[in-house]
């Protein structure tokens, strides 16, 4: 390979994508691209979708933070949310709930009248290192077929239904972004991960547009495995089942990083009282290399990636590719 920068994607939402843009954003020679799903419909960002008629903005907002090159006044106050618990039954609800990042987003969609302009200015202002893509700019409802043939509405809906998910789909006819199709296409590597499989990565796969040009891509498909199932989405997931719900939906995959790290008994007995488990590797053989790397941190008693530690490991894994 040339010495041009790496061509970066990352596809996902939530948490997790933001926890990778943040460890790898101070790598060298790479351009970074996160392909952001905008299904959700759950708290502020399903309200504002719902008044406004605008794409939800809650996963952009949080890549948006970490991205940022460095720490500001405004970046710490795109995380700030209004005290109280907005009363459904109400027409006027106000501020209360909402994500003053996700105010400012709507409002910027607003004035500027293109939710991609939008996302254009508040990167510019906070010295985004990448590019922010939303999957699609339409206003669109994910729907869940589990396994029992049972059909559920809406993205916060799915982890609810306590079944096995089957598959996710759009009943309307869902458009990628351009930008999205173009940058998959020119990519070197695409990062799948971390964070749940079926809201907040596969919403992306699953617009026609983009399972194209992954499956047209040649770049090297990455997967950072989920520590923990989650449950009402994964429950009881092995990493050949996480791999497999990808592969399914569309996504391309050489290679599988998953967490050496050893989980401390207290936290894994505390996970385990809300149905949550280890997610083990079960079989010997895969079509993909299966590595092994330390990711985990267990501050607050939490089971989390860590940032630091995923930056070390994509530095090597991405000198690896560039040889």
């Amino acid at each position: 390979m040339n010495n041009n920068p790496l061509k970066v994607v990352v596809i996902g939402g939530g948490h997790g994508q933001s926890v990778i843009l943040r460890g790898i954003k101070f790598i060298q020679d790479i351009q970074i691209s996160a392909i952001v799903t905008v299904a959700d419909d759950g708290g502020s960002t399903g309200r504002l979708r719902r008044q406004f008629h605008i794409p939800a903005m809650g996963d952009i907002r949080a890549v948006l933070i970490a991205l940022a090159e460095s720490e500001t006044l405004l970046k710490n106050l795109m995380e700030y949310r209004f005290e109280g618990d907005p009363d459904p039954d109400q027409e006027d609800q106000g501020v209360m709930g909402h994500n003053l990042g996700n105010l400012i987003l709507t409002a910027l969609t607003q004035s500027c009248g293109s939710f991609l302009e939008s996302i254009g200015i508040l990167s510019k202002i906070l010295n985004v290192r990448g590019d922010i893509i939303p999957a699609t700019t339409q206003v669109i409802t994910l729907f869940a077929r589990m396994a029992d043939g049972t059909i559920v509405r809406g993205e916060s809906n799915i982890p609810n239904m306590n079944n096995r998910i089957d598959t996710v789909f759009y009943q309307e006819t869902v458009k990628a972004s351009e930008k999205a199709v173009r940058a998959i296409r020119e990519a070197d590597v695409i990062i799948y991960g971390i964070g749940s499989i079926f809201t907040s990565i596969l919403p992306n796969l699953i617009i026609p547009e983009i399972a194209e040009a992954i499956r047209q891509s040649h770049a090297y498909g990455v997967y950072l495995c989920n520590a923990m199932s989650q449950p009402g989405e994964t429950d009881d997931f092995t990493m050949e089942d996480h791999v497999d719900a990808l592969i399914r939906h569309g996504a391309k995959i050489n290679e599988v990083l998953v967490a050496q790290d050893s989980i401390p008994d207290a936290i894994l007995t505390r996970y385990a009282k809300e149905g949550g488990r280890p997610v083990r590797i079960v079989q010997e053989e895969h079509a993909y290399q299966v590595t092994p790397v330390p990711l985990l941190d267990f501050s607050d008693d939490l089971v989390r990636h860590d940032a630091d530690k995923i930056r070390y490991c994509m530095q090597q894994l991405l000198a690896k590719i560039k040889e």
